[in-house]
């Protein structure tokens, strides 16, 4: 959390293994603000190999301002 003026400016992150599973994660969290208190958001993909599996991250920060406080 970081004082910027008056506002807080707060992130949230999200890690899913399924690209679907992170868009109806973030799709949740920005349902409950306003548009305008979305700064913007950054988005990630990683994989990995363990064995014969290959493990996929799908990671999202969303930067937002708490308008609530």
């Amino acid at each position: 959390m970081v004082e910027h003026g008056d506002v807080m400016v707060q992130v949230k992150v999200f890690d899913e293994e399924h690209e679907d599973d992170l868009s109806e994660a973030i799709n949740e969290f920005l349902a409950q603000r306003q548009a305008a208190d979305i700064v913007d958001i950054k988005f990630s993909t990683a994989i990995g190999v363990m064995e014969n599996d290959q493990i996929y991250c799908f990671s999202a920060m969303v930067i937002f301002v708490d308008s609530e406080e």
